[in-house]
């Protein structure tokens, strides 16, 4: 039945009794049983996040430059830091956004808006991404009257270079790489992307959503990973995500041009209006100043000691999960992965019926169809889960019979 808005209204005791009946049925994430949509850092850092947000939930990010100056100042840092992070040339600059679908939005927007500025029709002009880019580029290229054009991926899961770069056209205005991609957690060969983007002069967006404020604290721990960032001369634009490993309260995101020039193309304005010019950087006109004031506040309250931390104590779960779930006979891990996204299933088994045994188990975690697969999204608050779960991961395995069948795995992402 539709809900009606109730005549006198009810006390907060009452409401606040009500809101926690509701979420009876949810996953309790608190207990590190759901590996996607949820990363928890710890209860210092959700207070952070939360306090921060609440000291700014009423100020509005729209009018950041003359109502309220303290947001500009926050977004100028938070975007600072993350350039700094990401070796940006003096140039660069950036915008906090809603979420990691806008920051990609709005970079094939100002890629687009660049092609038309150059004389280029860009009715169905093309994007070239790797199978294991986000849909995210999907969305952007429906709403932007473009196309995406997916590449599988090689053999080791990345994006396969050769076959991206014969798939370039007249009508190709952008190439995508992951710095990891979702699926698998790894990164694709940005260094040789940037080779076929300079050859062919096209805008390069590396989407870091995911690990945008993770890599370059793994390297700081010693990780070797592969270059992707500003310092691969070829990357024009990165999205990289402040409410995943950033920690940062949901909904924010960057988005990091390599020029100030890349970034008018960003951009939106209008004056044809009573009230004169509106400009905002981003789709949304009210920004939430509070996402923006608990990503600041997260970001100062870390530290670059802080989230290496993190990334340690990830990367060191990740590391155990690897090594219990390889000990189980006939499950396998796909890829080499080296950040805090991972991927496994079975060859001899039906990997549908050990993820739903998993899943009846109270573990929610998204399966994978490309291979058939299991996906793990780490956190630090998985840290002390982890022989639990290779428990049941046992049990459930064992009562699966061997078979050279794998069911088609229903992903649960809505």
């Amino acid at each position: 039945m539709r809900a009606t808005l109730s005549a006198e209204g009810a006390d907060w005791p009452s409401i606040q009794k009500r809101l926690g009946q509701m979420a009876d049925d949810d996953i309790d994430w608190r207990a590190g049983r759901i590996a996607v949509f949820v990363f928890h850092p710890g209860n210092d850092v959700l207070d952070v996040a939360k306090d921060a947000y609440g000291m700014f939930q009423s100020e509005n990010g729209l009018g950041a430059a003359s109502a309220f100056p303290s947001l500009k100042k926050m977004e100028d840092d938070v975007v600072g830091m993350g350039l700094d992070l990401l070796h940006a040339p003096e140039d660069a600059c950036g915008s906090i956004t809603s979420g990691g679908s806008e920051s990609i939005f709005l970079a094939v927007k100002s890629c687009r808006q660049r092609a038309r500025a150059r004389g280029m029709d860009t009715r169905d002009a093309e994007i070239i991404m790797p199978k294991s880019g986000h849909p995210a580029f999907d969305k952007a290229a429906h709403y932007l009257d473009l196309k995406t054009v997916r590449i599988p991926v090689d053999t080791d899961y990345l994006a396969d270079t050769a076959a991206m770069h014969k798939a370039i056209t007249d009508k190709t205005i952008m190439i995508v790489g992951s710095a990891p991609c979702y699926p698998y957690g790894l990164i694709d060969p940005i260094t040789r992307l940037s080779e076929m983007a300079l050859e062919h002069s096209l805008w390069l967006h590396v989407d870091a959503c995911v690990g945008g404020y993770f890599a370059p604290f793994a390297r700081m721990n010693g990780i070797d990973l592969p270059e992707f960032d500003f310092r691969v001369e070829g990357v024009n634009s990165i999205s990289a995500d402040l409410h995943k490993y950033g920690y940062a309260a949901k909904g924010a995101s960057t988005l990091f041009h390599r020029h100030k020039d890349q970034q008018q193309y960003q951009v939106f304005s209008c004056s044809d209006w009573a009230c004169g010019e509106m400009k905002t950087p981003s789709l949304a006109g009210t920004r939430p100043g509070g996402s923006i004031a608990s990503a600041w506040a997260v970001m100062n309250y870390l530290g670059v000691k802080g989230y290496c931390e993190k990334v340690r104590v990830v990367t060191e779960t990740r590391e155990r999960l690897c090594s219990g779930i390889q000990e189980i006979g006939g499950l396998q891990i796909y890829g080499q992965p080296q950040l805090g996204l991972m991927i496994y299933g079975s060859a001899n088994r039906d990997t549908q019926m050990i993820w739903q045994g998993m899943f009846d188990r109270g573990w929610f975690s998204p399966p994978l169809d490309e291979p058939p697969s299991i996906h793990l999204m780490l956190s630090p608050g998985h840290a002390d889960h982890v022989e639990h779960y290779l428990e049941d991961l046992n049990d459930v395995v064992a009562k699966v019979p061997i078979s050279t069948q794998n069911g088609h795995m229903r992903a649960r992402y809505t």
